[in-house]
């Protein structure tokens, strides 16, 4: 197996792998310590972290950030002491600098945000020990990112994470792009990104390593993303059908009995193209949209009033295994997975010599 390791900020992993927080639910401390135990960075979505905890419909956001730390320490001890603990915090979260703190104050080991520009987020972290990366997909947001944090907090990022139009959930393009993703010469964008953080390297002094996400499926893409200059990968999609996965089993399963053409970019409430498994509730929210009829408060880019549904609630569906009334994100390749298997299968493939 593949060993390299990667010093993040001050602390390091032993394999060049992230793996992807993905929510709400599906990866929270069984998922993320055990990939950890592997020498990878396990990721917790903060995304509705709480969702199964008796007092969350009454007192959504108190109890997630009640939770938040519990799962931290939980995927801390399944760790054994190995890899990093991160958590993945969408931009568009409505309490983001609050989920930032907390996170920070449970000693967890990185931050990785996507789902809008991070701006603020060296504010939040300031004075903690905790290594903070966003997620970029283009050039441009590179340069936006980390001229702002340069310019604004005199820093630059801990480490970069690239995700691809083969990711899954929210994507960084636009449906136009997504509709030809194949046609995307995205070993260029990787290669101009890089461009870019190498010049807060040289400002800095520093090493930040990249990792590139969106559709890490086999060793082969592994290969292929060092080979381009990045220092690892992030896979998310792959570790759903895992035994060590949060997710319900008739989640799991959806992936197992999806196909290719069972995938679709989908739009979400919160402005952004989505990619899921197509079922009854994508057909019927395309036909005759629900509305919102309670509403968590949860991301500032979402308004309830014209919400053609709750991006919350069918998420929570989802995860519970109510896939009928659920909304199941999932990567491009999820039509390749045939079976469950362990996260340290998954990692051994991966990084297979």
């Amino acid at each position: 197996m593949l060993k390299k390791r990667i010093r993040i900020k001050n602390k390091y992993i032993e394999i060049p792998l992230i793996q992807g927080g993905m929510g709400i639910g599906i990866s929270r401390c069984r998922l993320a310590g055990a990939v950890a135990k592997e020498g990878g960075m396990g990721v917790l979505s903060t995304a509705q972290i709480g969702y199964d905890a008796p007092d969350f419909k009454r007192h959504p956001e108190e109890t997630n950030l009640e939770v938040l730390p519990v799962q931290i320490r939980k995927a801390r001890e399944l760790s054994g002491g190995n890899g990093m603990i991160g958590v993945n915090i969408m931009a568009v979260t409505q309490l983001y600098g609050d989920y930032v703190r907390t996170a920070c104050e449970a000693g967890v080991d990185a931050i990785i945000t996507g789902a809008g520009l991070p701006t603020d987020l060296p504010k939040y972290a300031a004075g903690y020990d905790v290594a903070i990366a966003p997620i970029v997909s283009t050039e441009k947001s590179a340069k936006v990112i980390l001229k702002f944090w340069d310019k604004r907090y005199q820093r630059t990022a801990d480490f970069l994470v690239i995700e691809g139009p083969q990711a899954g959930g929210h994507l960084g393009f636009s449906p136009e792009e997504l509709a030809q993703v194949e046609q995307i010469d995205y070993d260029g964008e990787i290669k101009r990104i890089l461009g870019v953080k190498e010049i807060y390297e040289e400002k800095y002094q520093v090493k930040i390593p990249v990792f590139v996400a969106g559709g890490i499926f086999s060793k082969e893409d592994v290969r292929h993303a060092l080979s381009l200059g990045a220092d690892g990968v992030q896979a998310a999609s792959r570790f759903v059908a895992t035994e060590e996965c949060d997710a319900s089993d008739a989640f799991k399963y959806a992936y197992i009995f999806a196909d290719e053409e069972d995938i679709a970019i989908i739009k979400s409430p919160v402005g952004m193209p989505g990619r899921a498994v197509k079922n009854k509730f994508i057909e019927k929210v395309q036909n005759a949209p629900g509305g919102v009829k309670g509403c968590y408060n949860c991301l500032k880019a979402c308004n309830p009033a014209t919400a053609e549904y709750c991006i919350s609630q069918a998420l929570i569906n989802a995860v519970e295994g109510n896939l009928d009334e659920g909304l199941i994100f999932c990567g491009l390749r999820t039509g390749e997975i045939r079976e469950i298997s362990t996260v340290r299968q998954v990692v051994e493939e991966l990084l297979e010599c």
